[in-house]
């Protein structure tokens, strides 16, 4: 007996819930068994590009303070791990919306047969992913592109799961950072020789306050990204199934 459609949302949720705050891997997987997607999925490719952006990023916030590239790298260390799981959720949540979109599948592979054969089209393993230099294919790329952040402003779904999430399992690891940070030594050469001290590295409530900013603006824009750039991969996947 199918599951009524209440009951699907509430499985889908827990398995959601599970593997984003509970870290269990294995609900990933029967989500993609449940949204059929786990046997088409040939190419997963979710860019982890914010830890490298948020070092960068958190260094330059804390230019005046010493010791602020440690603190960035142990910031990194600190929290990629789930920035890492929340990027491969979207990831997956945008590849779903591309693979199921026929709307967007139908106009895709209309576009792509006025410049591939079927013949081609039969021994290819990417389509446009990476290569879309047709006028055409980068007008339609970004509609696509454009529908997904009109969507989003008119609904905010992955603003509130980002948010939602970064608040509860990153936001405290930034606030716990002094816990993590190693003292520094500095030595002071006077005419009673020298005098090794420590410097204070402790970060204050303001800076940690800030830092959780520069990290939630981050996550958001580049997640965004990831959702666009896998919903693109999703429909190219789609259109060379219907190929094979």
């Amino acid at each position: 007996m199918a599951l009524l459609n209440s009951e699907a949302n509430d499985i889908y949720d827990r398995l959601k819930y599970n593997f984003l705050y509970n870290n269990d891997i294995n609900c990933i997987h029967i989500l993609l068994n449940l949204y059929d997607l786990e046997n088409n999925i040939n190419n997963i490719f979710p860019n982890y590009i914010s830890i490298n952006n948020l070092r960068k990023n958190i260094s330059k916030l804390l230019i005046d303070r010493r010791g602020n590239h440690l603190i960035a790298y142990n910031l990194g260390e600190l929290i990629h791990e789930d920035i890492n799981r929340l990027e491969l959720f979207l990831y997956l949540e945008g590849y779903k919306f591309g693979f199921l979109n026929n709307k967007f599948v139908n106009k895709l592979e209309d576009l792509t047969i006025r410049h591939y054969s079927i013949a081609d089209l039969y021994s290819m393993k990417y389509l446009f992913h990476f290569n879309a230099k047709e006028e055409e294919i980068i007008e339609f790329k970004n509609n696509l592109f454009n529908n997904i952040e009109e969507e989003e402003k008119m609904y905010k779904r992955l603003y509130n799961i980002i948010v939602r999430y970064v608040s509860s399992i990153i936001q405290p690891k930034i606030y716990s950072l002094n816990k993590y940070l190693d003292k520094q030594l500095s030595i002071d050469i006077g005419t009673d020789g020298p005098n090794i001290k420590e410097d204070e590295t402790l970060l204050t409530l303001d800076e940690l306050k800030t830092i959780y900013g520069e990290v939630l603006r981050i996550i958001l824009k580049d997640c965004q990204k990831i959702y666009q750039n896998a919903s693109w991969n999703g429909l190219n996947d789609r259109v060379l199934k219907r190929y094979r």
